[in-house]
């Protein structure tokens, strides 16, 4: 997956792969596309039973943010031995179009 997510070395009860496969089920509600493909996820830890993520909003007046970190912190809490998710909205560096998937960027028309 070519982006600019950092991850941390597997520590725990689940792998990076599973956390990426989780929020794969996670959509932005206006445009029907995951949050990984949107490339709204920029860093991934696993320490022990515990799972964060660092994730960003396509914009700060997104409506829908409160709706997908929720929907993001669901899907992990899913996975078996997770007993602590911690999803933490950074801005920094700024979502643009370009953190998207290539396919998915051509898919939107960007």
């Amino acid at each position: 997956m070519a982006d600019d997510t950092t991850e941390v070395t597997d520590t725990g009860v689940v792998s990076v792969d599973q956390v990426k496969l989780a929020l794969r089920k996670v959509k932005d509600p206006d445009l029907s596309l995951n949050i990984m493909d949107l490339g709204l996820v920029y860093d991934i830890a696993v320490e022990g039973t515990t799972v964060k993520v660092d994730m960003t909003l396509t914009s700060p007046a997104c409506p829908s943010g409160p709706e997908i970190m929720g929907d993001a912190e669901k899907e992990l809490r899913k996975l078996e031995g997770v007993e602590d998710v911690k999803v933490n909205l950074v801005w920094a560096p700024f979502w643009t179009p370009e953190k998207m998937e290539p396919r998915v960027r051509a898919y939107l028309g960007f």
